[in-house]
């Protein structure tokens, strides 16, 4: 076996330390022992579940802001002819 082709791991390069409001904690710890799950497999499922919704929003506020500012420039070139 190559141990080369292997790529290596900083002990720890996997954890992800987040701070919280004590609501958003308690949601999470309250979801968990409703759920009989461990909080931490309550935040990688939220985290699973909300990167995915995450890119959709941020993908259609690029979209609205790229068009936006299409119209403005449109609407700018309209105004310009009038005034000619």
């Amino acid at each position: 076996m190559d141990t080369k082709a292997l790529p290596t791991k900083t002990r720890g390069d996997h954890c992800l330390n987040v701070f919280v409001s004590y609501e958003l904690k308690n949601r999470i710890k309250e979801l968990a022992e409703k759920y009989d799950r461990t909080t931490s497999d309550m935040v990688r499922s939220v985290l699973r579940i909300g990167i995915p919704m995450m890119e959709g929003l941020s993908e259609a506020e690029e979209v609205m802001v790229r068009e936006y500012i299409q119209l403005f420039r449109k609407l700018r070139q309209v105004k310009s002819l009038k005034e000619v």
